[in-house]
């Protein structure tokens, strides 16, 4: 699920592992000072590497 939010300038991904129990969940805002992504209870690095690997479905 990705969400956004203030015009465009926050988003929202929560992505749950098919067939099993993990899960992604971030928020990232576009701020004046550059990006800034704020992981939900989890490292940083899962969701940078969750991310970078993204292959988004095509309608």
């Amino acid at each position: 699920m990705r969400r956004t939010y203030a015009q465009g300038r926050s988003h929202e991904l929560v992505a749950h592992e098919l067939g099993g129990s993990d899960y992604i969940s971030m928020n990232l805002y576009d701020l004046q000072s550059g990006a800034r992504l704020k992981p939900c209870e989890m490292p940083e690095a899962k969701v940078r590497d969750f991310v970078l690997a993204l292959v988004p479905e095509k309608d």
